[in-house]
C-alpha cells in the first residue's frame, strides 16, 4: 500500500485558522491507479485522518462527554488534570468564552472542514473532466463537510457554507442552517458509493446523517426554547432508518464490545468510523486509555500502555442502572454494562489472609500469571479492586515462568492515602471534593480495547473510532416512532436491540415491557454510552438543565458553547460576521 505524503498549509477565509501540516497518511483506495489516483488519494487523506484530532479527547469528543451527566473529570488529587480549570468548568456548565477546551475543539473542527473544502477544490475540476474516480470521491467530501457542519451546528449552533478558499464563509443558523445542510446531504444520497467500508462515507452513513438531522431539527431551529417535534422529521427519520434497516448490509453484533476491539473495522453493525489501520499522524488510542487508571497497564508487552486516572462517570450515570435493574447487579442483567475478561483462580483468592484485599495481607504466592499477548482487562464500566500486571522497582514488568504475574493492582500513582499501600479501589463516589477526586474515584469506562497491533498499545491503534452503528439507527427509528404516537413500534426497536447481545446469553438484557420518554432516554445512554451522544440526549430530551453531581447551573444558553474568543476577536473587523452566542 503506497504511502502519500501530503503538506497543506491554507487559509480558510472567514473562519481565521491556519492549518499548517505535514501529514503521512495511507492511500485510501489500492483499486485506484496512476498520477490521477494518488492525487484523489492525496485529496482526501487528510479530510479523513483529520477526524482522530477532531475527536481527540482534548478536543471534541471531551467536549460532548465531560460537560453531560455520564461523565467528571475532577482536579485528580491536587495534581492531574487542572488544565486552566477547563474540565471543571464544562462539567459545572460554566463555561466562558476563553475555555481551552472549547477553543480546541472548535479550532480542530474549523480545520478539519478547511481540509474537506480544500479536496472539494482539488477534485471538482477533475470530476468535470469526466474522471469518475474523483467525481465519487467529489461525492464523499461533500458528505463528510456536511457531517462536520452537523457537529458545528450541534455544539455552537452555526454553520459555515463555503465552496473557495479565497470566498468569505456565509454563517447559517438555525433552519437555513438545517436546510444547507440537508441540500448538501440529499445532493449526494442517490449517487454516492454504495459498497465501501465504514471507513468511507456511503449511502447508508449519508441516510444515517440525514435521519440524524431531522431527529434534532426541533433542536437546531429553536436551541433555547422547548423542542417541537413535528410528524414531518419524524416520518424522515423513519424512512432514512428504514433504508438502512432493510438494506440488509448491516447487523447487530452479537458481542457488545467486539464493536469496538481490533478488528472491528469488519464488524458488521458498523456504518462509519474512523480508519485507524492504516498510518495516521494524529492517531490515538484515547477513547481506550483515558478513563483508565494511571497504575493499571492495558498491554502488558509495553511498559507504557498506561490509563491517565481522567474521567470517571458520575454515580448519577450509574444509578440509571442500578434503578433499571433494581436487586440485580446490572453487570450480570445486561452485556452491554461489562464483560469480565480476567478470570482469578480460587486459589489466587484464597491465598489472600483477608478479603479486604490489602497489600498487608498478599503473600508470595497472591498472584497469577498469564502471556503478555493474552492478557485483556475487563471492559465495560469498571468498579472496585482491578487485577492487571505490576512493575518491580526498575519499571520492568514482574515476570514468571507463564509470562507475567497478575496481581491486584497496586496504587501508585497520585497524592492520595492509598499511594504504595493500597489497591485501585474505584469506588462510586466522586466529585470535586479532596476526597472524591482522588486518583482511584469514580468507576472507569473500558469500551474500547487496548490494541494489540500497536507497537506502544496508547497510539496508532489499529481499533476504528465508531462514529455511526446499526444499534443508533434502531434507536433512532423508535424514538422518532415514540414521538410519533406508536409506543408498540418504538418498543419492538429498543427490544429488537437489547436481545441481539446474545453473545452471553446470561447476560443478554432481558426485554422491555412499557416505554416512554424516560426508558427512551434511559437505553440510549445504556447502548450509546461514552460514544459522544449524550449531551445532544439531554437537550433533545429535556434534561440538561437536570441537577447531577457538581452540576446544579440551569442557563438554557449553556446548551449551546460559545464560539472562542479568539475567533469572535479575529472577525471583529467585519462587521455581524460572527456574532457570540447568546449568554456568554
Amino acid at each position: 500500500m503506497k504511502k502519500i505524503l501530503y503538506s497543506t498549509c491554507l487559509l480558510l477565509s472567514g473562519l481565521f485558522f491556519w492549518s499548517c501540516t505535514n501529514l503521512e497518511e495511507e492511500l485510501l483506495d489500492e483499486t485506484l491507479t496512476g498520477n490521477q489516483a494518488e492525487v484523489i488519494s492525496g485529496a482526501i487523506a487528510p479530510a479523513y485522518g483529520y477526524v482522530s484530532w477532531t475527536w481527540r479527547h482534548t478536543n471534541y469528543y471531551g467536549l460532548q462527554l465531560i460537560p453531560s451527566d455520564e461523565a467528571i473529570l475532577p482536579y485528580r488529587g491536587g495534581t492531574d488534570w487542572f488544565d486552566g480549570g477547563k474540565f471543571l468548568a464544562a462539567h459545572a456548565h460554566t463555561i466562558t468564552p476563553s475555555n481551552d477546551l472549547v477553543a480546541s475543539g472548535w479550532n480542530e473542527l474549523t480545520t478539519n472542514i478547511s481540509r474537506t473544502l480544500a479536496a472539494i477544490e482539488v477534485l471538482r475540476p477533475l470530476a468535470e473532466e469526466g474522471n469518475s474516480q474523483a467525481e465519487s470521491a467529489l461525492y464523499e467530501m461533500i458528505a463528510l463537510r456536511a457531517y462536520l457542519n452537523m457537529l458545528m451546528l450541534d455544539s455552537w449552533g452555526i454553520v459555515f457554507k463555503k465552496e473557495s478558499s479565497d470566498q468569505l464563509s456565509q454563517v447559517l443558523r438555525t433552519e437555513v442552517a438545517i436546510e444547507y445542510i440537508k441540500s448538501e446531504l440529499l445532493s449526494v444520497v442517490d449517487v454516492i458509493n454504495k459498497d465501501k467500508g465504514p471507513g468511507r462515507m456511503t449511502q447508508a452513513a449519508v441516510w444515517g446523517l440525514l435521519s440524524r438531522l431531522h431527529l434534532n431539527a426541533a433542536v437546531y431551529r429553536d436551541p433555547y426554547g422547548t423542542p417541537g417535534f413535528t410528524n414531518e422529521d419524524m416520518n424522515k427519520v423513519i424512512e432514512y432508518t428504514d433504508n438502512i434497516i432493510n438494506s440488509g448490509k448491516f447487523s447487530l453484533s452479537a458481542e457488545y464490545f467486539d464493536l469496538f476491539n481490533d478488528d472491528n473495522n469488519s464488524n458488521p453493525e458498523l456504518i462509519f468510523a474512523l480508519d485507524q489501520r492504516g498510518v495516521l499522524k494524529e492517531e490515538h488510542s484515547r477513547w481506550a486509555y483515558w478513563s483508565i487508571a494511571g497504575s493499571m497497564f492495558g498491554r502488558p508487552e509495553f511498559p507504557s500502555a498506561d490509563g491517565t486516572d481522567g474521567p470517571a462517570i458520575t454515580s448519577d450515570f450509574y444509578q440509571t442502572w442500578v434503578n433499571a435493574y433494581g436487586n440485580v447487579d446490572p453487570a450480570d442483567a445486561d452485556a452491554r454494562f461489562y464483560k469480565k475478561n480476567i478470570f482469578i483462580p480460587e486459589e489466587t483468592l484464597e491465598d489472600f489472609n483477608s478479603r479486604e484485599h490489602l497489600l498487608a495481607t498478599e503473600t508470595e504466592n497472591s498472584y497469577f500469571c498469564v502471556k503478555p499477548t493474552d492478557f485483556e482487562m475487563d471492559r465495560g464500566i469498571m468498579r472496585g479492586v482491578q487485577w492487571g500486571p505490576r512493575k518491580d522497582e526498575t519499571g520492568s514488568f514482574i515476570t514468571c515462568d507463564d509470562g507475567v504475574r497478575i496481581y491486584p493492582v497496586k496504587q501508585i500513582k497520585g497524592n492520595g492515602p492509598d499511594r504504595d499501600k493500597g489497591y485501585v479501589n474505584h469506588t462510586e463516589k466522586i466529585d470535586f471534593t479532596n476526597e472524591g477526586s482522588l486518583h482511584n474515584t469514580g468507576f472507569r469506562v473500558s469500551k474500547y480495547q487496548f490494541s494489540h497491533t500497536s507497537n506502544n498499545a496508547n497510539n496508532f491503534s489499529s481499533v476504528d473510532l465508531v462514529l455511526m452503528r446499526l444499534a443508533e439507527i434502531y434507536l433512532m427509528r423508535a424514538e422518532a416512532k415514540l414521538r410519533n404516537g406508536d409506543v408498540g413500534g418504538a418498543l419492538a426497536d429498543v427490544n429488537f436491540v437489547r436481545a441481539s447481545r446474545t453473545a452471553r446469553p446470561e447476560q443478554t438484557p432481558p426485554a422491555l415491557t412499557s416505554m416512554d420518554l424516560d426508558i427512551m432516554f434511559r437505553e440510549r445512554g445504556f447502548e450509546l454510552y461514552w460514544e459522544g451522544f449524550r449531551r445532544g440526549d439531554q437537550i433533545r430530551f429535556g434534561k440538561y438543565e437536570d441537577t447531577w453531581t457538581e452540576k446544579t447551573n440551569k442557563d438554557v444558553t449553556q446548551r449551546l458553547f460559545p464560539i472562542p474568543q479568539s475567533a469572535v476577536d479575529a472577525a471583529s473587523g467585519i462587521d455581524g460576521f460572527l456574532e457570540q452566542n447568546r449568554g456568554y
